[in-house]
Parts: structure tokens; C-alpha cells; sequence
């Protein structure tokens, strides 16, 4: 069997595996690297080695680190409370302060899911409260933490504009960011004026909207584990008290907010963040580096606070993206990557074949890990987008989009945690719900990404 063969049947096995199985899918892919890139490729460990992204296991070091810190010390809570002094009263606000929040979140740094289950039992507290539809506060966390989730400096616009310039693609960080924010903001915008929305306008509550009474509210919620895509649903866990809203508590209800007063460290740490922003996008410095550098000085001002830190950062991200783009090199010293792209090329319709590919990573993100399908499917696309047929811009964005909106699953970490913080509702009828929205996120967010970001390019 000739080594392109065992390498695709390798990396479909992989996915298989980690669909089913709590096993990380990095893990897998440096398995599948050693085994079938010395038995049948013919590489040795050191040229295996050749291919871990060592830059992008700094970088992805560097900003959960950062990121681990700035929840530490309660920076993230500042930015909450913040953005929610912005509603103003209305309602109709939140979900978008919600959106905004999680997307800001994760365009600075913060993983998809880390952000999610931050926002989440906040946002569905909320909901609750003031009677939004939780399917629609849910929804608006997870696309908002997908919008801001292709920044130049952030991990998946990191993942996808690294092997973009590595393999000598046309680059847009820009593009790719600014494309995934209009695309998860034009969902989210339909969302709310079908999922009740429009009823909300006018509605008002206290002048003050009571940012402790939600954290008080997320406190009974339950933050669900970060789990590896492709895990079940969690069992039905209570939301919170029925009669949360009617305990007497004035200030709950309206009552004034008690001021906070801001520490030195969340100066600091906003201080830092935008050091690290203009280092990474102005002076063109390696973020990784940089993120490193500016959470070791925030952890010298407050160390013992901070210990824990290190022990925040996504391990099991780092694992997972360092295996799996360490196998997509030996995918490409065996040849797969030109043989899969000469047979796609083959089919002679570059607008079919991205089509083709956009779906693949859709359906495949669905129940496998979101930053993992990126990366293959950018690396299958490069033999054809190279021939310049068709925009690679475009079809990077694309792949980009249609890799990660697909995380509203219930079977993804995000839609999981969604689900886990709902509160106040029949839970086997919320996650029916979410999985009807998935379903219809699968089957139609693959084809808009194309029409929207592929057909324009050929055109």
C-alpha cells in the first residue's frame, strides 16, 4: 500500500478515534506521525521533529497564559461589568453586549471555549431574568466568540495565518478576521429578529443593570468541563432555584449596583494587553513571545496570586494542535497532500472543489476539534489554490468560517456549555433545540461561506 494511501487511512482513523473515545486528537496525530512516518514513509525522528510548529506552540503558550492572568485577577470581570453598564436598561442590549464581550474575549487571546464558559453563565443568567430566549443568548455567546476569533492575535487567526504563510498562500490576516466577525454577525442579527428579539425593543429594567445580581446568577449555574469535541450532551443538570427571581432581594431586582473599585493589577493588565496588541500588529514581534513576556511581568507584581497560572494554560490545545499539524508534515513529506490535490484538481471545477472542502470541514468540525479541521483543510486546499484558478483569499476565509460556526453543536465544547448553563428550562427540550439550530448551521453555513466568500473571487 503506498504511503499516500496509509496516510490518509491514518488520519481518517484519527478522527474516528477522537469522535468516539475522550482522547485528544493531538495525542493521536504524534502516534500516527512516529508509527507511519517511520514504517511507511521512511522518516526519521528528527525529520518528524522537523515539522513541529515550535512558533505556534509559543504562541499558543503565550496568550492563554496571559489570558489565565488577566481571569486571575479579575480584568475579565472588569470588561464584563464595563460592557454592561452600556445596556443602559434596555433589554434588547444584552444580547449584543454579550456577543460583544466574547468576541472582544477571544480577538484578545482567550480560547473559543475558555470564553464561552466565562460568558455563558452570565449571558443565560440574564436570560432568565429578564425573559430572553435562551436559545438566542446562548447562541449569540458561541458566534460572538467565533467572530472575534480569527484576530490577527488571536489562536485560530494565529493557526490559520501561520500555515497560510508557510505554504506561500496569498495573505489577508485582515480579511480573515474582519470576513468571520460580518459572517457571525449577520447570523447572530437573523437570530435575534427570529428568535424574539424584535419583542424586546422597548423593554426596560432598572436604570443601573445589576452586573452582581448576574454574577450572583451564573454562580448557581453550572460551568460545564471543557470537553473534547465529539463528547455526548451532559446529563440534565439543575439551572438554578425556580424561584430565583422572587427572594426579596431589592438589589437583585433593580437595585443600585455597588461600586467596585479597580485594582493595580487590572491596570496593569489592561496596560498589558495593549502593549502586547501594538508589539504583535504595529511592530510585527512575535506574539507568543510578547504574551509571555507581558504575563511574566504582571505575575512578578502579584506572584503568589498568580502560581496557579501556568497551570491555566490549554494544555490539551497546545497537545492538540501540535500533533496535528506535526502529522499534516508528514502528510506532506509522503506526498498526500499534492496526490489528494491533484485528484481535487482533477475534478476540474475549483468552485465545486472548494465547495466540496468547505463542507468537508463543517460536517467533520461538527464532532471533532474545530482548530484541528482548520488545519487539514487549508493544507488539502493548497495544491489547487496554488495553481491561482480561484482566490485563495477567499476560500482561506471560507474554510476559516465553515470550520468553526459549526461549534453551536451540542456535541462541541461551546454548544455543551451552553447547554450545561441554561437555566429555568426544560433541558431535553433546549438541547433538541440546539441541535435542530446545529443541524441547520451544517447544512447551510458551508454553502453561504462559499457564496459569500469563494463565488466573488472566481467572478
Amino acid at each position: 500500500m503506498s504511503p499516500e494511501i496509509v496516510t490518509i487511512l491514518a488520519l481518517v482513523v484519527i478522527f474516528a478515534i477522537a469522535t468516539f473515545l475522550p482522547i485528544n486528537m493531538g495525542a493521536l496525530a504524534f502516534v500516527a506521525a512516529f508509527l507511519v512516518g517511520t514504517l511507511s514513509v521512511g522518516l526519521s525522528t528528527d525529520d518528524i521533529l522537523a515539522g513541529f510548529p515550535a512558533e505556534l506552540v509559543v504562541t499558543l503558550i503565550g496568550v492563554t497564559y496571559l489570558f489565565a492572568i488577566a481571569q486571575n485577577n479579575g480584568t475579565v470581570d472588569l470588561l464584563v461589568r464595563g460592557a454592561l453598564r452600556l445596556v443602559g436598561g434596555y433589554v434588547a442590549a444584552i444580547p449584543w453586549v454579550m456577543f460583544a464581550v466574547t468576541a472582544l474575549l477571544t480577538a484578545i487571546g482567550a480560547l473559543s471555549p475558555a470564553a464561552v464558559a466565562i460568558i455563558a453563565p452570565i449571558a443565560l443568567g440574564f436570560a432568565a431574568r429578564y425573559g430572553i430566549n435562551p436559545l438566542l443568548m446562548g447562541m449569540m455567546v458561541i458566534h460572538g466568540a467565533q467572530g472575534g476569533g480569527f484576530s490577527p492575535i488571536s489562536v485560530y487567526g494565529v493557526t490559520v495565518n501561520t500555515i497560510v504563510e508557510d505554504e506561500g498562500l496569498p495573505s489577508s490576516p485582515v480579511t480573515v478576521f474582519l470576513g468571520s466577525l460580518v459572517f457571525n454577525l449577520a447570523i447572530a442579527l437573523a437570530l435575534f429578529l427570529v428568535l424574539g428579539g424584535r419583542q424586546l425593543i422597548g423593554r426596560r429594567v432598572s436604570a443601573t443593570v445589576p452586573a452582581e445580581a448576574a454574577h450572583a446568577d451564573a454562580e448557581h449555574a453550572v460551568t460545564a468541563p471543557v470537553r473534547g469535541h465529539g463528547a455526548p450532551p451532559g446529563p440534565a443538570v439543575g439551572g438554578g432555584d425556580g424561584d430565583r427571581g422572587s427572594d426579596g432581594g431589592g438589589d437583585r431586582d433593580g437595585g443600585p449596583e455597588r461600586p467596585q473599585r479597580v485594582t493595580l493589577d487590572q491596570v496593569l493588565t489592561l496596560v498589558g494587553l495593549a502593549v502586547v496588541a501594538v508589539l504583535a500588529l504595529v511592530f510585527d514581534l512575535d506574539i507568543g513571545f510578547v504574551s509571555i513576556t507581558v504575563a511574566t511581568v504582571l505575575a512578578l507584581f502579584a506572584a503568589a496570586r498568580h502560581k496557579g497560572a501556568v497551570s491555566q494554560i490549554s494544555w490539551s490545545t497546545v497537545l492538540l494542535i501540535a500533533g496535528v499539524l506535526t502529522f499534516v508534515f508528514v502528510l506532506q513529506e509522503a506526498g498526500t497532500i499534492d496526490y489528494v490535490g491533484e485528484a481535487v484538481i482533477g475534478l476540474g471545477a475549483p468552485l465545486l472543489i472548494a465547495l466540496l472542502l468547505a463542507y468537508i470541514g463543517g460536517v467533520v468540525s461538527a464532532f471533532a476539534s474545530s482548530t484541528a479541521i482548520i488545519g487539514v483543510a487549508i493544507a488539502l486546499a493548497v495544491p489547487f489554490l496554488q495553481e491561482g484558478s480561484i482566490g485563495a483569499v477567499g476560500v482561506v476565509v471560507a474554510l476559516s468560517v465553515a470550520s468553526t460556526i459549526v461549534d453551536v453543536s451540542p456535541f462541541s465544547t461551546n454548544g455543551a456549555l451552553v447547554l450545561a448553563n441554561a437555566q429555568d428550562v426544560d433541558r431535553d427540550r433546549f438541547y433538541k433545540q440546539i441541535l435542530a439550530y446545529s443541524g441547520i448551521v451544517v447544512v447551510v453555513g458551508p454553502f453561504l461561506a462559499w457564496l459569500v466568500f469563494v463565488v466573488p473571487g472566481w467572478l
